[in-house]
């Protein structure tokens, strides 16, 4: 980040995004097929949430471009058999439903190899359904390939950063899937960001802007399944769904890249036999829709269970217990996902104060060296601002702070000391 887009931003406290009626009636969205700078692209898209493609060019160079992929475009099984052969794999059968998404089971990886082989000599079908390799997290079982770099734009990733410190999980994934196969309408995980890029093949996205999936709720508050399907038609089982704007339609070629900024349901289709990468992510543009996100959950499980509010001592607790076997995370744990995001900006900045090293993997260094001091400062000061509205929040006051890894307090002065600090020793120059 350069010093232009951080004094823009450094003033912030809550991101302004624009409406996006643009995307209402339009059918296209930004190509970019020539050198941009990350602080074009943080100001351009991050900030307002907007979608873009990235041509193929920004992706010619990856290894599984290369060895994953045939000389006519196709999934090189061969190659991919001789990597991956007995390694267990999630697969969905997208034939079968269960609840708002596919089931899904774990199968040998040659096995769904053989499955693919079978089901496109048979015209594309299958007695066992179209099945999906999904989901599946091949970076951390094989870090040793390195099949794939991360492009510049999307490294300020604090999602995975979490995950990796506590090396239990990540949200970087591979899809494999024959023509035909496809993801039910949903939204990403914890309202995060997405880049997808295809290896082979081709994808249709069908892309609705934030606030448009209300009107696609059906007389029950649920979510379609299946935004094409001919039900939604039923006024009276989804009274409000003409009023839906008409979805951003995007075929995505083999070698693009993606966008799909926070809280854009969609939906998305195989249009050929396709290999993606696919990562979640967030960071201090989207953490405030995270937090929003959170509290809407916990408002879900508080309804759900509130004929017990006045009979168990223990509700506000058992809530958010809930909350994290459904959703994934609790507000214990986003203070502590807080915290080490903050506790390695940190520890970044006053190393390049003293010149000393820092504590944390060469990795996340050489991330946080490329995005530079100005991005570090602009995330400490998004991190303060999400501890500032817990400190405001009813629910979290009444959580056990003693607890907690994160003291709030404590934790917002440490990064109003190291701001100061640093623009002390001019990293960070003052207007």
């Amino acid at each position: 980040m350069d010093r232009e887009a951080y004094r823009n931003c450094s003033s912030l406290v809550k991101i302004p995004r624009q409406s996006y009626e643009q995307f209402w009636s339009s059918h296209f969205l930004d190509y970019i097929d020539k050198e941009l700078s990350y602080s074009k692209f943080f100001k351009k898209y991050l900030l307002p949430n907007h979608p873009c493609m990235f041509s193929r060019r920004f992706t010619e160079e990856w290894k599984c471009r290369k060895q994953w992929v045939t000389g006519d475009g196709k999934p090189n099984f061969q190659k991919l058999l001789q990597e991956f052969d007995e390694t267990p794999v999630p697969v969905a059968n997208c034939n079968a439903k269960e609840y708002n998404a596919n089931p899904k089971q774990v199968m040998p990886f040659k096995e769904f190899i053989h499955y693919w082989r079978e089901y496109i000599l048979n015209g594309h079908s299958s007695p066992k359904g179209c099945l999906y390799l999904k989901d599946w997290h091949m970076s951390r079982d094989f870090p040793e390939h390195n099949v794939y770099t991360t492009p510049v734009f999307f490294t300020s990733d604090w999602l995975n950063e979490y995950w990796d410190t506590l090396e239990v999980d990540d949200y970087r994934f591979v899809y494999m899937g024959p023509k035909g196969s496809w993801t039910p309408f949903h939204s990403d995980v914890f309202r995060s960001y997405s880049w997808s890029a295809n290896i082979c093949g081709r994808k249709k996205w069908l892309l609705y802007p934030p606030g448009q999936e209300e009107f696609l709720r059906d007389t029950h508050g649920n979510l379609p399944y299946d935004v094409t399907s001919a039900e939604l038609r039923d006024r009276g089982l989804f009274p409000h769904a003409e009023e839906a704007c008409q979805p951003l339609e995007i075929i995505q070629e083999a070698g693009e890249i993606i966008f799909v900024p926070s809280g854009w349901h969609h939906q998305v289709y195989n249009l050929e036999d396709t290999i993606s990468i696919n990562h979640n992510w967030l960071n201090g543009c989207n953490i405030d829709i995270m937090w929003q996100f959170l509290q809407t959950e916990l408002s879900s499980v508080q309804k759900e269970i509130d004929e017990w509010r006045n009979t168990m001592d223990s509700w506000h607790q058992h809530c958010q217990v809930i909350m994290k076997a459904c959703s994934g995370i609790n507000y214990g744990e986003f203070a502590s996902f807080l915290k080490i995001i903050a506790n390695n900006r940190m520890a970044f900045l006053n190393a390049c104060s003293s010149g000393d090293p820092s504590d944390y993997s060469r990795h996340l260094s050489e991330i946080l060296t490329t995005l530079g001091p100005y991005h570090a400062a602009f995330d400490l000061q998004r991190v303060a601002h999400i501890i500032e509205c817990l400190l405001c929040n009813e629910d979290f006051k009444r959580l056990d702070h003693s607890t907690l890894t994160l003291q709030p307090e404590t934790m917002l002065q440490q990064i109003r000391d190291t701001i100061q600090s640093t623009r002390g020793q001019h990293l960070l120059y003052q207007e």
